[in-house]
């Protein structure tokens, strides 16, 4: 199985950014530990603050991976664009937030990509990470 894990803009400061919030690990660290927890499984990864970007990674996953886990952060709220690309692949998604998003401003209440996505993890920190990799998992089983 490969899964394809995409983190979106300012995730690249995790580690420094709000720890309050985001807490201390940089994201390099856990998809370390990520990598060794499951094992039986090919794990990528991609960052990126650029939307064109994010949205040319969802297009390329076609036919290379079995999943992706994708946390867009702020342009969850705000890419139309993004979402149409996790429509318009036929790659499951599992999207993912650190925070609890409802528990935050008004404006990331609203997802364009959860009505198109396999499912939606938030609110347990990196841990998320780890619910979707393993939704996908059980999956195939």
């Amino acid at each position: 199985m490969k899964i394809l894990i995409i983190n979106g803009p300012n995730l690249n400061l995790l580690g420094t950014r709000e720890p309050e919030t985001y807490g201390s690990k940089k994201f390099e660290d856990y998809f370390a530990d990520l990598q060794f927890r499951f094992r039986e499984v090919e794990l990528s990864y991609f960052q990126s603050n650029i939307e064109g970007e994010i949205i040319d990674h969802l297009h390329k996953s076609v036919g290379e991976f079995d999943g992706i886990v994708l946390n867009a952060a702020a342009y969850t709220h705000t890419s139309v664009g993004i979402g149409d690309a996790v429509k318009a692949i036929e790659v499951p998604v599992v999207e993912v937030h650190i925070s609890n998003t409802h528990a935050r401003e008004e404006f990331r209440h609203k997802s364009f990509i959860a009505p198109v996505a396999k499912g939606v993890i938030l609110g347990f920190g990196l841990q998320g990470y780890d619910l979707a990799i393993q939704s996908f998992i059980n999956s195939k089983k």
